[in-house]
């Protein structure tokens, strides 16, 4: 893809000043590189929980101790009893499978014990429109039915990358859908009647909270929550404080984690720390007026993917802080917080390409790997310290 002209991107930065919703003010905050970020000081028990999965995207803990698994090539699987499940889970869907496209995100709805309902996220439709899907359905242990489809992006996109893809509740009960922008759409970031490049925010049944940024405001779409995103592969609400973090893919470096807040512009692609994969500039800004710094980015990127906050005990002083997977600086990573900065960083599991991560009922650290091509080698792995 070519970068922009500078006519274009003047008007595109003059379009999005004009457009800049509630909490747009510019805010300066402390913003990192990354250099190298040094090998994890404590050692890790490392078990294998499943293996001979394809590209397995995210993970799930029903209150009966099993595990829920989704394989981008669209299964849901189980892990019940300390063993894989041998026949997916039936009833599902079939996603759109190209690239990057697939079969995303799992998600218990907060009365799942009674209720029994999930939610998936997942790629839907043709080559020619396709678009981010979110349904919500019943899972009886074996199978899901009373399939509902509660979201899906608007437009629809002919390219089979950057969905987004992640869900994450907030306390009051509303769900949290990150949508990315297309690759080949990414001015649509800045444009609030464009769904791409966004995070939105949707009740349980799929309608729109009141209280939404631009629900009442005409010509913008009423779910979106923030906007000016590229590929938002991380998405984790802190229980402890409320905060909403967000990772996302930048393209040759320019990875970000920010703090999500309602209405706030994230800059792509008008302000960006990163390059067009041919090394040409796609913005002469790294920061720009009515958009959001990033809490820490990353150059060169490390290809965030997966992000938990962890709050157990078994790993002593990191409660609070931040585990990020990586798909190109491949490791698992632990960001330090301290009052919700970042204060240090530090890598663990070098070489394996983390797709999630995420914190288990028992305190563990649960983390799913994969292979780039999606070759059948991806695994559950079960973390805690060694000691």
């Amino acid at each position: 893809m070519s970068h922009l002209s500078r006519a274009s991107m003047i008007a595109l930065i003059a379009f999005a000043a004009a457009c800049n919703g509630p909490a747009s003010e510019a805010r300066k905050v402390q913003t990192t590189s990354a250099a190298a970020s040094p090998e994890g000081a404590v050692a890790l028990k490392i078990e294998t929980l499943a293996e001979g999965l394809v590209n397995p995207w995210s993970l799930a803990f029903p209150p009966d101790g099993s595990i829920l698994v989704t394989e981008r090539d669209g299964k849901l699987r189980i892990i019940r009893d300390g063993a894989l499940v041998k026949d997916p889970v039936a009833g599902l869907p079939s996603p759109y499978v190209k690239s990057q496209g697939g079969l995303f995100d799992v998600l218990l709805h907060p009365d799942f014990a009674t209720n029994r309902t999930i939610f998936l996220s997942y790629a839907a439709g043709t080559p020619e429109a396709n678009a981010t899907r979110v349904i919500s359905a019943t899972f009886d242990g074996s199978s899901i039915s009373n399939i509902k489809t509660i979201f899906e992006t608007r437009p629809m996109k002919n390219t089979p990358v950057h969905y987004g893809g992640r869900l994450a509740l907030l306390p009051d009960r509303t769900l949290l859908i990150t949508v990315g922008d297309g690759f080949n759409f990414r001015e649509q970031a800045q444009d609030l009647s464009s769904g791409l490049g966004k995070i939105v925010r949707v009740n349980l049944d799929g309608s729109i909270p009141a209280d939404n940024p631009f629900a009442s405001v005409e010509g913008r779409l009423p779910e979106t929550y923030s906007y000016g995103h590229r590929n938002q592969q991380g998405l984790a609400v802190d229980p402890a404080t409320g905060a909403i973090f967000e990772t996302e893919h930048g393209p040759q470096g320019g990875d970000e984690l920010n703090i999500i807040e309602p209405g706030a512009n994230y800059g792509w692609p008008i302000a960006t720390y990163g390059l067009d994969y041919s090394g040409a500039q796609i913005s002469p800004f790294t920061e720009y007026e009515g958009t959001r710094q990033p809490e820490k980015y990353w150059v060169p990127s490390i290809g965030p993917s997966g992000l938990a906050v962890y709050q157990g005990e078994l790993f002593a002083g990191w409660k609070g802080d931040l585990l990020v997977g990586a798909l190109a600086k491949t490791a698992l990573h632990r960001l330090d917080l301290d009052n919700g900065k970042v204060v240090g960083e530090e890598r663990y599991l070098d070489g394996q390409r983390i797709r999630d991560v995420r914190e288990g009922p028992d305190g563990a650290i649960y983390v799913t790997t994969e292979d780039h091509d999606g070759a059948p080698i991806g695994k559950v792995l079960r973390l805690t310290p060694a000691q």
